[in-house]
Order: structure tokens, then sequence, then C-alpha cells
């Protein structure tokens, strides 16, 4: 799905929009050693996340909310960063979150089963 941009959006109204149209979202910068961690665990058990890399505007609109880079999103409840997805991980709670939104099918899980074996 090609990601719309409406140039009279507000940088807030898009990041909004965005969060409500993709099951999971990783608010992002390039350089960011925080964020490929987070992009490589997602991955890593399965799941294609869309990933925005942000402009100063845009990281004042995620910021505005509480947020930190990176900042992410699971049928549109904010996870938080890096911290709380591990947390996630490793408590066993991930993966029927990412079931839950549609975001990792059980085809997904044996595939990642069969791989680590």
């Amino acid at each position: 799905m090609a990601l719309a941009i409406d140039v009279a959006e507000s940088p807030e109204m898009r990041i909004q929009r965005l969060i409500s149209e993709n099951p999971v979202i990783i608010f992002s910068r390039s350089s960011c050693c925080m964020c490929h961690a987070m992009k490589k665990l997602l991955f890593t058990v399965g799941v294609h996340p869309t990933v925005i890399e942000l402009d100063e505007d845009e990281i004042t609109a995620v910021n505005n909310g509480g947020a930190a880079l990176p900042a992410l999103y699971i049928g549109g409840t904010s996870v938080g960063g890096l911290e709380n997805l591990v947390a996630l991980h490793l408590s066993g709670h991930l993966e029927p979150k990412l079931k839950e939104v549609g975001a990792l099918s059980l085809s997904d899980t044996a595939i990642k089963i069969i791989n680590v074996n």
C-alpha cells in the first residue's frame, strides 16, 4: 500500500492517520541505532512494519504525544520504544499482539520455529 501524502495535512494529523492506517508502524530516524534494532527485531519475528523516517517537524509532532524515537505502534496503540518492545518479546506477549492485528500469521510463526531449530 502506498502512503498517501496530503500537503494540506498538518504533521500531527499525518502522524495520527498513519498510525490508524497501519497495523505496525515505527516512527524512526535513519541515524538512530535504537530504531535499527527495533526494525531488526520485528523483521526477525516475521513482521514487516511500516517505517516512517521523520523530519524535524514530524519528530515534534510525535514527541508532543510523549513519544521518543523510535516510537512503535501496534494496532493503533503506542507500544513505546525499544525497551518496551524487547520486554513484550521476552514476556511472550509480542507475537499474540501481532497476530491480533493481522501482522503475523501462524505460518510466519512456524517458519520462525523451523529456522531456529
